[in-house]
């Protein structure tokens, strides 16, 4: 049987890699990419800043606790994204057919390449290497068969680490794998599968398609696949856009009407130039707001018309904050987004994350 060859390549602590490399006195010290502000979120901190338990999306404020002699620094968006293409002019020395997950992530096909490699190891022991010398960075990779298995290798032996599951030891690898491990579960679905006694893969092997179907619904299916080795989700070298949105997190929480409407105005022209930007078509409008105490709600609206321009969006964004309540709980975070694009196989589409439906 001839199986793909599949590398997933991981940039180790992107954000404040390249914040340690381009400014030499940040080196070995623990630093975290965010805001610095009472309502800032670590984005990505350094491995010297993990050692104190400090992680993304974690509060800038907890993070400071942690380790009172962090180092904050702004992030700097534009320039991650011109050495997220530098990184990518690497990969496609070897192959065309390359799937970005994000700026700092993505799969590569090298079932055939450019370079005649006969083992994606070795190819992905090149590409390691090429960034380490031509971008003084480090990656990990993960190495298999399907999507799935490169994955979760990848995170095996971080950081700057490179594991393989091969074929032949797929099913001792999956058997265990921890459920929290599984791509798609999030939280909330570990905790389900927990109460049913499923706490590894060989555990998850031993429920039936019917059981997980029931349980999980269409997603079900593809648990049962995975704790066998199945997926045959192909490398996707062009994704369509689902949506686009923005949101604002306040530094102090608002609860009066003009405050509320205030931000919600400048929240809609920031998703306007979004969306002018993206070229893109949806009719689904999202209000997205999250409460002090941390509780969030959303409220849609379709329309039989795209949604792109102010007179369209910001009418519809003010009727549907009417329907949230915030005199009594005042608002920490405010979202918006356009979703729904008018495309025939956008359900072809599976984008990361979204296996995890009760997260």
């Amino acid at each position: 049987m001839a199986y793909r060859k599949i590398i997933h390549i991981d940039m180790d602590a992107f954000f404040a890699a390249v914040e340690q490399r381009d400014h030499p006195e940040l080196r070995g010290k623990p630093i975290a990419v965010g805001f610095d502000g009472p309502r800032g979120v670590v984005a990505t901190a350094s491995y010297e800043a993990r050692r104190y338990g400090i992680h993304s999306a974690m509060s800038i404020v907890r993070a400071k606790y942690l380790c009172p002699e962090l180092t904050i620094v702004f992030p700097d968006h534009t320039h991650y994204k011109e050495v997220s293409m530098e990184v990518q002019e690497i990969f496609r020395e070897y192959t065309d057919v390359i799937e970005p997950l994000s700026i700092d992530e993505a799969f590569l096909d090298v079932t055939e390449n450019k370079k005649g490699m006969e083992m994606a190891v070795d190819i992905a022991r090149e590409i390691r290497e090429r960034i380490r010398q031509q971008l003084h960075l480090t990656a990990s990779a993960g190495i298999s068969y399907n999507k799935f298995l490169a994955k979760i290798a990848s995170d095996m032996r971080k950081p700057d680490g490179m594991c393989v599951v091969h074929p032949d030891r797929s099913d001792e690898f999956i058997a265990q794998l921890k459920i929290e491990k599984f791509w798609g579960v999030g939280p909330k679905t570990a905790t389900r599968f927990h109460r049913m006694g499923v706490f590894n893969g060989a555990d998850l092997r031993k429920l039936t398609m019917e059981q997980l179907s029931f349980v999980f619904g269409k997603v079900g299916r593809i648990y049962y696949n995975f704790a066998r080795g199945i997926d045959d989700r192909p490398v996707v070298t062009s994704r369509v856009r689902k949506s686009v949105g923005c949101e604002q997190t306040f530094l102090e929480d608002i609860n009066t009407r003009v405050a509320v409407l205030v931000e919600l105005y400048r929240i809609v022209l920031e998703l306007i130039q979004r969306i002018r930007k993206s070229h893109f078509e949806g009719y689904t409008l999202t209000l997205k707001v999250k409460y002090e105490d941390f509780t969030q709600l959303t409220r849609s609206v379709t329309k039989p018309h795209p949604l792109q321009t102010k007179e369209q969006i910001l009418p519809l964004a003010k009727e549907l904050m009417k329907q949230v309540d915030y005199e009594k709980r005042a608002i920490r975070l405010i979202g918006v987004s356009v979703s729904n694009p008018h495309l025939a196989d956008t359900h072809s589409v599976w984008v990361e994350g979204e296996l995890d439906f009760s997260a």
